[in-house]
């Protein structure tokens, strides 16, 4: 292993590729449909290998067969390049040519990832060569100038393990139960939250209160409740209610909806909360930030019986997360 430097910006690592490295991306390849299917795949498979590889050596411990790239199927129809690490989910390990000075990403893993490595392959599928990762992407293209060394990776890693501390089951909110008419302490009925002059929205008219209210009843079982989040100073003490609505499906799926208020006086919430649920590993999957004449902001969502996610409200270093199971 051994640090290979081109210019002034270059940090790269450069590994060897082993042989059953190379075997196992060359009969992925001969799988493709067409020539140019399969050597994205051979580049694909051993860029995922290659960072698979380094963090191996650093101890960090990953899952090879959990990917989407060691599925057949995905691998077939997606151009699919991740790789599972415990405790944090997944990178993204894309390759790159050497004349290049950008990486492609594809939209559909944007902000569902832990970081995006970029990795640039010899032509004699002998060595490989760690260019570098970000902790996020917003583009198709990535920069290789945007990219931090390889040698953070294990940090950022660690850093991602360190925050995402196990859920403690007394602050777990099983939604199955609400069904039941078992509501956990904090969480309340929309009417009653409504019925408190302090937290009854202003905007809200009579009219659209009583269709909210009583939204219960106009579909079968559907569950409504509440509770109100303080964020302190960073809202300047105005609280938002958080209303989580469950509407049951077929195959034992269940509908979420999500909605976040304003409260009391204020019309509209303050420009720049984010309402964002989380997955069970703690990625983010979806996510609604306030504008500056938004009275309510929404997410919706299906999961199934057993499924774990967080929701978190925050605006800047502040914010609050409810962990729930359906």
């Amino acid at each position: 292993m051994s640090r290979i430097a081109y210019g002034q910006e270059d940090f790269s690592l450069s590994l060897p590729i082993s042989q059953s490295a190379l075997v196992t991306a060359q009969a992925f390849a001969q799988q493709q449909p067409t020539s140019e299917k399969a050597s994205r795949v051979l580049f694909n498979t051993l860029s995922i290998l290659t960072v698979n590889y380094y963090l191996d050596l650093m101890g960090i411990e990953t899952n090879l067969s959990v990917g989407d790239s060691w599925n057949p199927v995905l691998r077939l129809c997606t151009d699919v390049s991740d790789l599972e690490v415990s405790g944090i989910g997944r990178l993204e390990c894309r390759p790159m040519c050497a004349s290049g000075k950008s990486c492609y990403i594809p939209p559909e893993t944007w902000n569902q990832r832990a970081a995006y490595v970029v990795v640039m392959i010899d032509e004699s599928l002998l060595e490989a060569k760690i260019l570098g990762f970000s902790p996020s992407v917003q583009t198709e293209e990535l920069l290789v100038s945007q990219l931090q060394p390889p040698e953070a990776l294990t940090a950022h890693i660690k850093q991602y393990q360190q925050n995402k501390q196990p859920v403690n089951t007394q602050t777990l909110v099983n939604l199955s139960q609400w069904f039941a008419g078992v509501v956990e302490n904090g969480w309340q009925t929309v009417e009653s939250i409504f019925s408190q002059p302090e937290y009854r929205p202003l905007y809200l008219f009579r009219s659209s209160e009583s269709a909210l209210i009583n939204r219960e009843n106009e579909t079968m079982s559907a569950i409504l409740r509440g509770k109100v989040i303080n964020l302190g100073i960073q809202i300047a003490n105005q609280p938002v209610i958080l209303i989580v609505e469950l509407i049951p499906q077929e195959n034992q799926k269940t509908n979420v909806r999500l909605q976040l208020h304003s409260t009391g006086s204020k019309i509209y919430l303050k420009s720049g909360i984010i309402l964002t649920v989380l997955d069970e590993l703690g990625n983010m999957f979806l996510e609604a930030q306030s504008r500056s004449a938004d009275n309510y902001i929404q997410l919706q969502f299906n999961g199934e019986i057993g499924e774990h996610f967080s929701i978190r409200v925050g605006l800047d270093e502040a914010s609050i997360t409810e962990h729930f199971v359906i």
